[in-house]
């Protein structure tokens, strides 16, 4: 039987590109002396979109290297190259840009699971697929993932709203799929997908951050195993 299921995490303001280059795994576009060297450079005239995805991207620099706590909109202004009026202009408070910059890596990362998930038609691909989309982001953008699942601020209930409906978007998609190719319940399904969806992240994170000697590919396959025999032993009945 042919399944497919979709992540659909949707925030009212979500940015595809923050100009960021992230091609070295794991590593802050700019360290704390790059920020130093950056700062004081002459500002630049530029559309407003163009604006705020600078803002943003600077912001990510600040929120990486201080944290939320640690960080403040002077210094998110000085990195930017912008006066304070200006980004206040764009951003009423820190509060306000760190959920607008929060919204931006979560719909990211909601896009890439997506496309994981639509890559193939085979259902045992579909699960490789999804769970090796989770070991590359946590590899490649893990300062984008510190900041959705390790913030100093997760018990803010915006921000715990925002990782709640990412994280319920993501096990209602995989209940779908559960549910329509086993005999388990909505509730079970429901059950089920937030458990492969943790299996996925929290296996990620432990590859990631210690000195395995397992490649990615082989912990992909030995994850995805694991997901996919226990799954295959609630067979639909006929």
């Amino acid at each position: 039987m042919e399944y497919y299921f979709q992540v659909d995490y949707s925030p009212d303001n979500s940015f595809d590109d923050l100009g960021a280059d992230h091609s070295a795994a794991g590593k802050a576009p700019y360290d704390m002396t790059e920020l130093e060297n950056i700062k004081g450079t002459r500002p630049q005239r530029m559309p407003r979109e163009a604006r705020r995805r600078q803002l943003l991207q600077a912001a990510h620099q600040v929120f990486v290297a201080h944290g939320y706590h640690g960080a403040s909109m002077d210094e998110i202004a000085e990195v930017a190259l912008v006066s304070k009026p200006v980004l206040y202009q764009h951003f009423p408070g820190k509060r306000e840009l760190y959920l607008a910059l929060l919204d931006s890596h979560l719909a990211d990362f909601s896009r890439q699971l997506d496309e994981a998930i639509r890559s193939t038609n085979d259902n045992r691909e579909r699960v490789f697929a999804t769970i090796n989309t989770y070991y590359s982001y946590i590899k490649g953008e893990s300062q984008a993932y510190r900041l959705i699942f390790e913030s100093d601020v997760l018990s803010d209930p915006l921000i715990a709203h925002r990782i709640e409906q990412f994280n319920s978007s993501l096990a209602s998609s995989i209940a779908r799929v559960v549910v329509e190719d086993t005999d388990m319940s909505e509730d079970e399904g429901l059950l089920a997908g937030r458990a492969l969806a943790g299996l996925s992240q929290v296996s990620a994170r432990y590859w990631a951050t210690s000195e395995s000697s397992v490649d990615q590919e082989a912990a992909v396959e030995l994850i995805s195993r694991l997901a996919w025999r226990g799954i295959s032993q609630f067979p639909k009945e006929n």
